[in-house]
């Protein structure tokens, strides 16, 4: 599911990607030792795609009186596409980066990002274990955590009606399957879902299948890359093979496209498998569905309790940085001080506990769009308490790869046949794995 800079804004303060535990590996190659610092910082440049961040700056220079310059130089690949530039030039890097999880490691052991540790003490406690995990490498952290993409199921309870199925007892990947002729059953153009190849969306989907492709020795020198023999990968291929094969899936509706969303308004799209920041996309985006929608826990593959991530950044500073203890107190007061309300108001999924547990946060029915209406878009379901469940279910060990970044931008070339029928999933994930392997070594890797 491609994102789009107008419709993923919110959704990649949840997009994407997905948490792993990665704080036991990893290289040591980050830099602990502050670069020499400007004195009386008055300003502050920090590149964020993720829209409450507007006001968390106001608010920051209010209280501080350092000014943020908040630039949105594209989403995801796009900013790291000129983060790249940057640091390879020695010059125009920012101060302060939005680093979604499944990046942060690839800017780690470059040495990219400022080691935190000493400023983070205790902050264990005050993270969901996901995302804390998430910012670390090798033992050391590198950026705060600013929300969380647990995995969940959203449907439209209308469609799924209609075709006589109860979402909320679809438990295994065999039900949906079931599920969805059922619902195609309804029209040739009617699916319970879309998918035209995205990588985050594998990513996740294997992790829940209990997948872990990817490993990289503690010392950051040795990666593995073993998609072909993975039990996991191979549960969901299979799986969604069958779903290809019988053409139970929307394979030409390009993700957050207009058409996608106005999908989702007609019903011709019933369902997603998303991170939990999706809500308030679905609120702005999808407007005139509400009241149809609701959401439930994930079906895996043998109906077990496990989840995995989809999306979800960090923001970290940037080791060439001159203003580190001013660019520390902005993450610090986004992250974990009064900026995380604010964020949290604005539509981000928590990634600290106390959120999470705020009656206010579980007990809410309405979703607030982005005129600041409150918007009844799940018929009154209490949609944070089952999100914050499927918070909970999240399974740790899956690592990402060390160029990360790399693997998801070439995704598409080797899988986007899978999904013109002109070859199997199979064949994708072997070609892929290749180009990761041939890469790996390129970089200097020694690959397994």
């Amino acid at each position: 599911m491609k994102f789009t800079t107008a419709k993923k804004a919110v959704a990649l303060t949840g997009a994407v990607a997905m948490l792993v535990s990665v704080a036991a590996c990893g290289s040591d190659s980050g830099k602990s030792s502050q670069p020499a610092q400007d004195s009386d910082v008055k300003e502050i440049t920090v590149w964020a795609w993720e829209p409450s961040l507007t006001q968390v700056a106001k608010d920051f220079e209010k209280q501080t009186g350092i000014k943020v310059d908040l630039k949105n130089v594209g989403t995801n690949t796009k900013e790291y596409t000129q983060l790249d530039n940057a640091i390879e030039a020695g010059s125009g890097a920012p101060d302060v980066a939005q680093v979604e999880y499944y990046a942060v490691p690839q800017y780690a052991i470059k040495g990219n990002l400022l080691d935190i540790t000493d400023k983070t003490s205790g902050y264990k406690d005050f993270y969901t274990p996901g995302p804390w995990a998430s910012v670390q490498f090798a033992g050391k952290v590198y950026g705060l955590p600013m929300d969380s993409g647990p995995m969940a199921f959203f449907y439209n309870k209308e469609v799924f009606d209609k075709a006589g199925v109860d979402a909320e007892q679809i438990k295994t990947w065999d039900q949906y399957y079931d599920a969805a002729k059922k619902i195609h059953a309804l029209g040739d153009n009617y699916y319970i879902t879309s998918d035209t190849g995205d990588a985050g969306f594998f990513d996740s989907m294997t992790w829940l299948a209990g997948a872990k492709p990817f490993q990289t020795s503690s010392d950051g020198s040795e990666v593995t890359v073993n998609l072909t023999e993975d039990k996991g990968v191979k549960t969901f291929t299979d799986f969604w093979q069958k779903l290809l094969d019988e053409g139970l899936l929307d394979t030409k509706t390009a993700g957050w496209s207009e058409d996608w969303f106005k999908g989702m308004v007609d019903g011709t799209i019933a369902s997603l498998f998303t991170g939990a920041w999706m809500p308030a996309n679905l609120a702005n985006s999808a407007a005139d569905g509400a009241g149809k929608w609701r959401v439930t826990q994930m079906p895996t593959a043998d109906g077990s309790t496990t989840n995995s991530e989809n999306g979800g950044s960090s923001l970290a500073v940037l080791a060439s940085t001159k203003k580190a203890d001013a660019a520390y107190q902005f993450i610090e007061y986004a992250n974990h001080g009064a900026g995380v309300a604010t964020r949290v108001a604005g539509g981000a999924f928590p990634a600290d506990k106390a959120s999470l547990e705020k009656d206010s946060f579980k007990n809410a029915t309405t979703v607030k769009n982005a005129d600041g209406q409150d918007v009844d878009y799940f018929g009154g379901q209490k949609y944070n308490e089952v999100l914050a469940q499927a918070a909970e279910n999240v399974s740790s060990g899956y690592q990402f790869l060390p160029f990360e970044v790399k693997a998801r931008t070439i995704f598409g070339d080797y899988f986007g046949k899978s999904y013109t029928g002109d070859q199997k999933l199979s064949d994708g994930v072997a070609a892929w794995q290749k180009a990761l392997q041939d890469y790996g070594k390129d970089q200097g890797f020694t690959v397994k």
